[in-house]
Formats: structure tokens, C-alpha cells, sequence
């Protein structure tokens, strides 16, 4: 769809989401009435942008403890008009709740047909599903685009038996989260995984970004076009082309806005800059999110993509949170993942910043090493704090665990956590 098509469709939604939400949200409704905010003020999306408030995580919360109210006010239906409540990883805290409304397919894998049909999932190939129902179940998704669904278990510490079950059924496709691609770095020296994965038209990861080096091993020493994704800012998920550069927005189904936002109020970047994402629902009818502070740091581009899609595209630069200050010195996750991939031992780059708060006196990192690579912890351990401190400027306090035992204090069913508390 042309850009001004696609801004003419996002105004009218917009619009009457504006006037739908203060009817029937009692969050919206009094968080606009304290900001002088009323439906008939907003006419355009100039208008919205504004005049409408940003809503944070902590603000839904915030009231979702006063209240008592699971949905957080967010709801605008009835609750036994809701098909399913499904939640979010949990990764940044409390799970979130997702209020769904669906006939014969939940939105979410709705919306991401398009992207497997752009992976190249057609009519009859077999997909490879987990059968589990984190964010509602997929299965009828696939099924709607025509795919033949196996139910294989792929949890964690279960992938040598996922790599028997590729072999036998042949799937085009297949869902895969960064725990995994840990578990298969470790499958690499004894099993052909080329081979294995020679039916594969691509994967998908989600759950954590992939490194540049840990790409590189999946495309080409395992031979998989691996397409990530990653949230629209908990309105949906944004997913690579075939083009693997930038994740793309289905504008159709979000308002997304990239923003310098601070005290003395918000502007959008320019082209190119790094800004917060805040996204608007434009397809929920049930709990829509409307001008949601993500906390995602992003580049975001509405040039038309070498895909010929005219949809946005965003680069994810981290989140705001994750920056630690050593004694008033800049830390981020991106040099401490170059370090910690540098070393033999510790390639598959599990690890994680532990801090009480974003200001901290010591660098706390705990990594995890491969045990069948690592002969001397306590080399490994002056390597590692030596590539640390080349890259960052900051001697390190390190705390090394096998992988599998750091992998096992995830709390989240999806991601792995860079940066915790404890």
C-alpha cells in the first residue's frame, strides 16, 4: 500500500480508537480526563500525537494494583466476550496479560502468515510446532495458510531429539528461541546439522537477538535462513524480510512513533537517530495499547524495502534501561557481548550484567562456558576479565557457570535476561 494510503488508514483508525477507548476503558478515561484530553479534541493524527499521553507498563500496573483489575482498565469489552487471555515472557517484570477476541485464529499468528509466507512457507509443506500456548497457540495459523502441523516437544535440553524429529517428517519450517541455538552449538560436533536441516525453507528466532558470530554459524555452517523477530512493542511482532535487514511494522495493525522523549517534552528523531519506540494498536478491540512507551530504542525507516514492502522498518539499539554506569562510566551490552564470544569457552555468549541498579560501583557479569571446552576455569576466568575491561574500560567481577546451570535461572519461558537484579 502507497505511504499516504497507509497514513490516511492509520488516521481513521486512530480516530475512532480514540473515541472507542474513552467509552469503554476506565484507564483511559481517567488518565485523559486528568490531562484535559476529550474524543472530540483529537481530528487528525497531528492532533493524537499531541495531545494524547503516553502510557507506561508502570502506569497499567499502578492501577492494576489500586483497582484490583487484572486487565488494568484496559479492557473494553465484557470479560465473556474475550476468547482467551494469554501473557507476555515476564522478562522485564510481572507478566503481562493479553486480552484476545477470535473466531478461528488467534491475531497474533494471524498477522505473522504474512511473514511465513514470506519466509516461503507455502500450501502443504509441514511446519514444526512446540506445543505450548505462550502468547495462544499457532497451530491454527499455520493451518490457515494451509500447512501441515507436527507437534513435536522442543523445550529446553530436548534438541538432539528436535534434530531426529527434522529428519523424519521434513519440515519447511520451524520456531526456535536463543536457548536452543545454545543447546545445537553444542550438537555441532557430533551431529551433521547441514544435513539435518537441508528441508528447511528458514526458522525463526525470537526471545533474544541473535549476535553477528552466532548468525553467521546458524547460516552457514548449519545452512538455516534464520529470520528474526521481535515485539512491536507488545502490539504484535515484527519480523526480518528476506532481505534480513530491519524488523518490519505492519503499519495496518500499529501507529508506531519514534521518539526523543524527556522532561520538557517528546519530538520525533530524525531520519536515521535512535529514539524510543511507542507504538498504538490499531487491530485490538479488546485491550488496545495506545501510545506505549516500549522502552525499546530503536532506528526506525518508512523508505520502501528491497521486499517492496512500504511498511516500516526498525532497527533495535538496545533498551533504555540496559546501560550501566561503572563509577560514571558508560557500559553497554553490545562490548561485553564481543568479549564474552571472543573466548572459545564461552562462544554461545550466555551472560548477564547483575546489578541492584543502573548506577553501581563494580561491573557484576555472570557467564556461562561450555564444560567440554573449558579445561581451566580460572584462565578462562582472567582471558574473559582482560577482553572485558579492552573493550569497556572496566575490570570486571565475574561469576562463570556452566551454560546449563545459568540457562536454568531463566524466569521468563521465552528470553534469557541480560540484565537482572540477582
Amino acid at each position: 500500500m502507497p505511504r499516504d494510503q497507509l497514513r490516511a488508514r492509520q488516521q481513521e483508525r486512530v480516530l475512532e480508537l480514540v473515541e472507542y477507548a474513552y467509552g469503554n476503558s476506565a484507564f483511559y478515561r481517567e488518565l485523559w480526563d486528568e490531562h484535559g484530553v476529550h474524543p472530540r479534541d483529537i481530528r487528525s493524527l497531528e492532533d493524537f500525537q499531541e495531545r494524547i499521553p503516553f502510557i507506561t507498563k508502570d502506569m497499567v500496573r499502578a492501577y492494576r494494583a489500586r483497582t484490583k483489575d487484572p486487565f488494568g482498565g484496559l479492557l473494553c469489552v465484557p470479560p465473556e466476550e474475550l476468547t482467551s487471555v494469554s501473557s507476555s515472557s515476564g522478562t522485564t517484570g510481572d507478566p503481562e496479560f493479553f486480552a484476545e477476541i477470535w473466531e478461528d485464529a488467534p491475531p497474533l499468528i494471524t498477522a505473522q502468515v504474512r511473514d511465513l509466507w514470506e519466509l516461503g512457507l507455502r500450501p502443504g509443506d509441514v511446519v514444526l510446532s512446540p506445543p505450548g500456548t505462550f502468547r495462544n497457540l499457532m497451530d491454527p495459523g499455520y493451518q490457515a495458510l494451509g500447512a501441515v502441523v507436527v507437534e513435536v516437544d522442543t523445550w529446553l535440553g530436548k534438541m538432539h531429539e528436535v534434530v531426529e524429529a527434522v529428519r523424519t517428517y521434513r519440515p519447511a519450517y520451524l520456531q526456535m528461541m536463543y536457548p536452543q541455538m545454545v543447546e545445537l552449538e553444542h550438537l555441532a560436533d557430533k551431529v551433521d546439522l547441514k544435513e539435518a536441516f537441508s528441508s528447511l525453507k528458514g526458522a525463526s528466532c525470537a526471545g533474544q537477538p541473535l549476535s553477528r558470530r552466532m548468525r553467521d554459524r546458524i547460516r552457514d555452517d548449519w545452512g538455516i535462513d534464520v529470520y528474526e523477530y521481535t515485539s512491536a512493542a507488545d502490539t504484535g511482532t515484527a519480523w526480518e524480510c528476506r532481505e534480513h535487514d530491519g524488523f518490519h511494522l505492519w503499519e495496518d495493525t500499529v501507529f508506531a512513533e519514534c521518539l526523543d522523549i524527556d522532561e520538557s517534552g517528546s519530538r520525533e528523531v530524525a531520519a536515521g537517530s535512535v529514539g524510543e519506540l511507542v507504538a498504538t494498536d490499531l487491530d485490538n478491540r479488546a485491550a488496545p495499547l495506545i501510545r506505549y512507551r516500549s522502552e525499546d530504542l530503536v532506528r526506525l525507516s518508512r523508505d520502501t524495502c528491497g521486499c517492496g514492502r512500504t511498511h516500516a522498518r526498525m532497527w533495535v539499539a538496545g533498551r533504555s534501561g540496559d546501560e550501566t554506569l561503572v563509577q560514571g562510566r558508560s557500559v553497554v551490552l553490545r562490548d561485553i557481548w564481543q568479549a564474552v564470544e571472543d573466548q572459545p569457552e564461552t562462544v554461545a555468549g550466555v551472560f548477564q550484567i547483575v546489578r541492584a541498579a543502573r548506577e553501581v560501583d563494580e561491573l557484576r557479569l555472570r557467564v556461562g562456558y561450555d564444560p567440554e571446552l573449558t579445561a581451566d576455569v580460572e584462565a578462562l576466568a582472567g582471558r574473559l576479565g582482560k577482553a572485558v575491561h579492552e573493550r569497556t574500560g572496566v575490570e570486571p567481577v565475574l561469576d562463570l557457570r556452566t551454560e546449563e546451570e545459568l540457562l536454568q535461572t531463566m524466569t521468563s519461558v521465552a528470553k534469557f535476561p541480560r540484565v537482572v537484579k540477582s
